[in-house]
C-alpha cells in the first residue's frame, strides 16, 4: 500500500457493486407488498408492511456490526495482521448469533411492545403477529450477516456483497411467488420465504469469506477472547450503536410529526422519504469505499493516504449526489404523478420537491464524513456529534413545527444533515493527528 492514495478505479471497483446491491432492496419490498396485494384485500398488506417495520427497526440498530466490524477489519488490513481479522469476523458472527438468540427468546415481549407503540387493527394485528411468529427465527442469520458483510467490504469483496444480495433478494421474490401466489399460504408464505432466504444468506456469506477461514486464525480462541481487543471493539460498537439510536429517533420523529400534518401531507412525505432512501442507498456505496480505504491507511499509519482516500471517494460522492439531486429535479413530479392518483397528495409532494433535491447535495458531507470516521474507528466523535445534532434538530422542530409547519419538518431534516458533517468536518484533523501519533 503506497501513500499516494487509492486510485478512482479502485474507489469505483468497491462503490458500484454496493450502490447495484442496495437497487434490489426496495424491488424486495414492493414485490412483498404486490404479492400480498394479489389476495384482494388490505389486511395482508398492511400487515406484512408493519411487521417488516418492526424487524427492520431493530434490526437497523444492529448496524453497529457491520460498520465496527468494516473499521476493525480495514484498519487490521492495512496494517498486515490477517490474523486479527479473521478473529473480528468470528467475534462479529458470534455476537450477531447471540443477539439474534436474544430476540428469538424474547418475541413475545418485542411484539406486545410494539404493538403497544404501533397499534393496529384487530385483523392486521393478528396477521402481523403470525408473520413476526416466522420471521424471527431468521434474526440469528439476519444480525450475524451485517458482520459477514463488514468484513467483505473491508477488504474489498465488494462483488461478493452484491452476491449475497442478489441471492438473498432474488430467492425471496422467488420463494414469494411460489408460497404465496402458488401455494396460497398468504401473510405466512412471505415470512417462510424471507426467512429461508436470510437463513441460506448466512450459509453463502460464510462461504465468501472463506478466506478468513482459511488458517486457524478465527478459531485461535485465545485472540478472540483477548480482553484488550474485545474492549476495543466493545467500545467502538457501543458508540455506533448510540449514535444509530439517536439516528433512529431523529428519523421516526420526522415520520411522526408529519402524521400530525393530516393524511394529505403524511402521504406527500412518505412518498418523498423514497426519494431521500434512493439517495442514501446511492450515497452508501461511496461511504463505504471510504470505510474500507480508510481504514486501510489508518492501520498502514499513513495520513497521507487516508486524506487521499477521504478527497477522491468524496468527489465521487458529491458528483453522485449532483447528478441525483438534477434527476429528481426534472423527473420527480412524473415520477410521484406514477406513485399515487390523489391530485391533493400529488400538489403537496410537488410543494416540498425542492427540500429533497436540496438535501440530495447537503448530505452528502454527513454520510463521506460518517465512512471516514468508521474506518478510522472515530466512534467517539461520531456519537458524540450525532447525540448533539440531534438535540439541536429536535429544539428546532418544538420551536418552528408549530409556526412554519410541514416547511419546518424539512428545514429540520436538512439542518440535521448540515450539522453533523459541519461537526465531523471539523473533528476531521483529530484523526489525522491520531494517525501520525500512533494512537
Amino acid at each position: 500500500m503506497t501513500d499516494a492514495g487509492p486510485s478512482h478505479q479502485r474507489i469505483l471497483k468497491i462503490a458500484i457493486p454496493i450502490v447495484l446491491a442496495n437497487i434490489s432492496v426496495p424491488l424486495l419490498g414492493a414485490v412483498d407488498t404486490g404479492v400480498v396485494g394479489q389476495m384482494g384485500e388490505a389486511a395482508p398488506i398492511g400487515a406484512v408492511g408493519l411487521g417488516a417495520i418492526i424487524l427492520a427497526s431493530i434490526y437497523w440498530i444492529f448496524g453497529f456490526l457491520r460498520m465496527g466490524t468494516t473499521g476493525l477489519v480495514a484498519q487490521a488490513t492495512g496494517a498486515g495482521d490477517l490474523a486479527e481479522s479473521g478473529a473480528i469476523l468470528t467475534r462479529g458472527v458470534m455476537i450477531g448469533l447471540a443477539a439474534g438468540a436474544v430476540m428469538v427468546l424474547g418475541q413475545s415481549a418485542i411484539t406486545w411492545a410494539a404493538f403497544r407503540i404501533a397499534p393496529a387493527s384487530a385483523e392486521v394485528e393478528a396477521l402481523a403477529r403470525d408473520y413476526l411468529a416466522i420471521r424471527i427465527w431468521g434474526a440469528p442469520a439476519t444480525i450475524a450477516l451485517y458482520a459477514v458483510n463488514g468484513w467483505l467490504i473491508a477488504t474489498e469483496r465488494t462483488r461478493g456483497v452484491l452476491v449475497l444480495q442478489l441471492w438473498m433478494n432474488g430467492l425471496n421474490i422467488a420463494l414469494d411467488l411460489w408460497f404465496v401466489l402458488g401455494l396460497g399460504w398468504g401473510v405466512q408464505g412471505v415470512a417462510i420465504a424471507t426467512l429461508i432466504s436470510e437463513l441460506s444468506a448466512l450459509g453463502l456469506g460464510l462461504w465468501l469469506c472463506r478466506a478468513a477461514f482459511a488458517g486457524a486464525q478465527w478459531r485461535d480462541w485465545a485472540r478472540v477472547f483477548d480482553r484488550v481487543r474485545l474492549r476495543r471493539m466493545w467500545v467502538v460498537n457501543s458508540d455506533i450503536m448510540l449514535r444509530t439510536v439517536a439516528l433512529q429517533a431523529a428519523m421516526t420523529g420526522f415520520l411522526f410529526v408529519s402524521a400530525g400534518f393530516g393524511d394529505v401531507e403524511l402521504a406527500a412525505n412518505q412518498i418523498l422519504w423514497q426519494f431521500l432512501l434512493v439517495t442514501a442507498y446511492a450515497l452508501d456505496g461511496f461511504a463505504f469505499a471510504a470505510e474500507a480505504l480508510v481504514g486501510q491507511f489508518v492501520g498502514a499509519a499513513s495520513v497521507r493516504g487516508m486524506r487521499a482516500a477521504s478527497l477522491r471517494a468524496s468527489i465521487w460522492a458529491v458528483g453522485g449526489s449532483l447528478v441525483m439531486a438534477l434527476g429528481f429535479w426534472l423527473l420527480g413530479p412524473m415520477i410521484i404523478t406514477m406513485m399515487t392518483t390523489s391530485e391533493h397528495v400529488r400538489d403537496a409532494a410537488r410543494a416540498f420537491l425542492p427540500f429533497v433535491v436540496v438535501l440530495c447535495v447537503l448530505g452528502v458531507g454527513a454520510y463521506m464524513l460518517d465512512g471516514i470516521f468508521i474506518g478510522a474507528t472515530g466512534t467517539r466523535e461520531m456519537r458524540n456529534t450525532v447525540v448533539l445534532a440531534v438535540a439541536i434538530y429536535g429544539v428546532f422542530l418544538w420551536v418552528a413545527v408549530p409556526i412554519w409547519g410541514n416547511a419546518a419538518l424539512w428545514c429540520g431534516l436538512m439542518l440535521l444533515n448540515v450539522l453533523r458533517g459541519v461537526f465531523l468536518g471539523v473533528l476531521y484533523p483529530r484523526l489525522e493527528r491520531r494517525v501520525a501519533g500512533g494512537d
